[in-house]
């Protein structure tokens, strides 16, 4: 099918006796042991498993880590190797997680192609998966995919993978291009991305993010966490993964040295060399269990989004953004194309003084619009989410009537 699927916000639940599969097996874009848990696969997945057995794959990397990159390097080794060490943990009822021996890079994916794909089919026989979905979500994946054609499998396309910084640009949107054509469906979160390449693909699906609303609306009613209460007011929040390829530390670093008096919270881990930025107004409070995170926004008077202006942002649809509306918090960010659809519930600023000011105008209203800025995502979930895709499989034509 070439024809571009109409964009769709929810969708009924699925019966699983509609579904022909016996499990999904989704390689995914990140590491469950080590990564923020609120990402697009992890939730998806995390529903998914509602209604059929998932196994999910820790990533197949995209690039070869550098020893230029210091200690990070070694971070990166450790952590994987740790992950392989685990083998296939079931991580609750019908979730389980596996961590397959692998070799990045593209000459390291060529090699270890034979081994990962009876890496798959051993994990497969050892959960009884007969019929699985193969869902994935990175590109590299098609490594895997080229040898496992007797599956139907859902290419996850929610971000420009080829801006990623380090990989092997080319290889990466061959995958990209083949995974495609050959997907039974490609799923979409961001809409820019959606309507500039579902033309594509042969059967695209736009699946807004969802979000845990109730968890992160009473972000401000819970108790503050204990690594926050000797940091003064007013408070300045961000909350997500501190990488070069989204977020802007030189912006950043503007903006503190801008509002002295302002105190400003990162809670996430980081992979910019220790010590990037110490100043007194700084806080840095590292990663976080995803179950935690939703404790933190609610305890900031402003939540920022300082993110890198790439085309990795420009194409991408952040999960944090739903995150934080949820709280009703007042939120900075800089501009980027998914924002069109939340008109008059952020602050934008393309620089570091109109950034620091949007912040002030923040921090003077207070929670004026906490209650649009809810309402906005309230119905938002990831089961429904989830359904869509599964219903859209289970459809036979593999798609469903507009809606909403």
């Amino acid at each position: 099918m070439s024809a571009t699927s109409e964009i769709v916000r929810t969708g009924p639940s699925p019966s699983t006796r509609d579904l022909k599969y016996d499990g999904i097996v989704c390689f995914g874009g990140e590491d469950w042991w080590y990564h923020n848990r609120g990402h697009f696969d992890f939730q998806m997945m995390r529903e998914m498993s509602r209604h059929l057995p998932v196994l999910y794959v820790n990533s197949v990397g995209m690039r070869f880590p550098k020893l230029a990159e210091g200690a990070v390097f070694f971070q990166r080794l450790r952590r994987k190797w740790a992950s392989i060490r685990r083998g296939i943990v079931r991580v609750r009822d019908d979730f389980s997680v596996y961590s397959p021996l692998t070799v990045p890079g593209t000459l390291g994916r060529r090699l270890s192609r034979p081994s990962l794909v009876a890496q798959t089919r051993w994990a497969l026989r050892k959960l009884g998966f007969e019929r699985p979905l193969i869902w994935a979500a990175i590109p590299t994946a098609w490594n895997v995919l080229q040898e496992l054609a007797d599956f139907d499998f859902v290419y996850q396309r929610t971000d420009r993978y080829e801006e990623f910084p380090g990989v092997d640009r080319k290889q990466i949107e061959h995958y990209d291009a083949n995974l495609k054509r050959a997907a039974k469906l490609t799923v979409f979160c961001a809409s820019d991305l959606y309507h500039a390449e579902g033309p594509h693909c042969r059967n695209p699906l736009y699946v807004d993010h969802g979000v845990d609303f109730d968890a992160f609306a009473g972000s401000s009613s819970c108790e503050e966490p204990e690594d926050m209460r000797g940091i003064p007011h007013p408070r300045a929040g961000f909350i997500g993964g501190i990488d070069l390829q989204t977020f802007d530390p030189e912006l950043f670093a503007a903006v503190v040295a801008l509002l002295p008096d302002v105190h400003f919270v990162l809670v996430g881990g980081s992979t910019l060399a220790d010590g990037w930025l110490e100043a007194p107004n700084v806080h840095h409070l590292g990663r976080k269990d995803y179950e935690e995170v939703w404790r933190y926004p609610g305890h900031c008077e402003v939540l920022l989004m300082p993110w890198a202006r790439t085309k990795w942002i420009e194409g991408c649809n952040p999960v944090k953004l739903k995150e934080y509306l949820a709280t009703g918090r007042p939120i900075v960010t800089v501009p980027f194309a998914e924002l069109e659809h939340y008109a008059g519930l952020v602050r934008t600023a393309s620089d570091a003084e109109s950034f620091a000011a949007e912040i002030r105008g923040a921090l003077r209203t207070g929670w004026a619009g906490a209650d649009a800025r809810r309402e906005r995502v309230r119905r938002e979930s990831w089961t429904s989410r989830a359904d869509l895709v599964l219903a859209t499989l289970a459809s036979g034509d593999e798609r469903l009537p507009a809606r909403g």
